[in-house]
C-alpha cells in the first residue's frame, strides 16, 4: 500500500509544480504539503484529475503551534471512493493572513472552516458565511488555541427569566483556581488527599 501511497505522491508532486512544496507517506497515509496561496487549484486538481478523484471531502482541522511564526497546520482531508484512498492535504497558516476557502471546490467544507475559525482563529478568504459555530456570539478568543486559559473568570449561561445569554463572574475559592500542574505521579512536595497509602 504505501508504495501506491508513494506514487500517487509522486505524480501530484509532477502534476501540481510549484503548488506543491513537498509529499510524505508515514503511517500508510499520504500527506501533500501545499501553498495556502494554491490550495484551491489543490483541490480542484485532486477533486478532477482521473488518476485521483477524492470527490469527498472528510474534514477540515487545524493543528496549533504557538511557537512557529505560521503556528496554525490547516489540514483536508479527503477520500477517493474510485481508488479506494485517503489523503491528507496540509497548508500552513498564521493567525492574520486568510487562507483562500475551498467551498467553490467543495461546498460541504462551509461549517468546516467555521469550526477552525471559530476555534483557532484561522481566517478564510472568499467564505461565504465567516462566523463563529460552536461558541457565542460574543465569546473572547479561540479555545482550542494552545494560549488559550485554561481558567476563566466569567461564566456563560442561558438565564430563563431573561431569556438570554449572560455573563456573570465565576464563583470559585481561590484554591481551585490556581493549578501548580505536578501530578502525584511525578513527585509533589506535599501530599495529596487520599494519597498518603501510595508513600508507604
Amino acid at each position: 500500500m504505501d508504495e501506491a501511497l508513494k506514487e500517487l505522491g509522486e505524480y501530484c508532486a509532477l502534476k501540481l509544480e510549484a503548488a506543491l512544496t513537498g509529499f510524505k507517506v508515514a503511517f500508510g497515509e499520504l500527506t501533500l504539503e501545499a501553498r495556502a496561496d494554491d490550495i484551491v487549484s489543490v483541490m480542484r486538481f485532486l477533486r478532477d484529475d482521473a488518476r485521483t478523484r477524492f470527490i469527498s471531502i472528510i474534514d477540515v482541522c487545524g493543528v496549533d503551534y504557538p511557537e512557529r511564526n505560521q503556528r496554525f497546520d490547516v489540514v483536508y482531508h479527503l477520500l477517493s471512493p474510485t481508488q479506494n484512498m485517503r489523503i491528507r492535504v496540509r497548508v500552513l497558516a498564521d493567525d492574520v493572513t486568510p487562507v483562500p476557502s475551498i467551498t467553490e471546490v467543495f461546498p460541504g467544507a462551509d461549517w468546516f472552516e467555521r469550526e477552525a475559525y471559530d476555534l483557532y482563529g484561522i481566517l478564510f478568504s472568499g467564505h461565504p458565511d465567516l462566523r463563529r459555530i460552536l461558541t457565542d456570539y460574543g465569546f473572547d478568543g479561540h479555545p482550542l488555541r494552545k494560549d488559550f486559559p485554561l481558567t476563566g473568570f466569567v461564566e456563560v449561561r442561558y438565564d430563563e427569566e431573561r431569556k438570554r445569554v449572560v455573563y456573570e463572574p465565576v464563583k470559585l475559592a481561590q484554591e481551585f483556581r490556581d493549578f501548580d500542574y505536578l501530578s502525584p505521579w511525578e513527585g509533589t512536595d506535599y501530599v495529596l488527599p487520599g494519597d498518603e497509602k501510595a508513600k508507604q
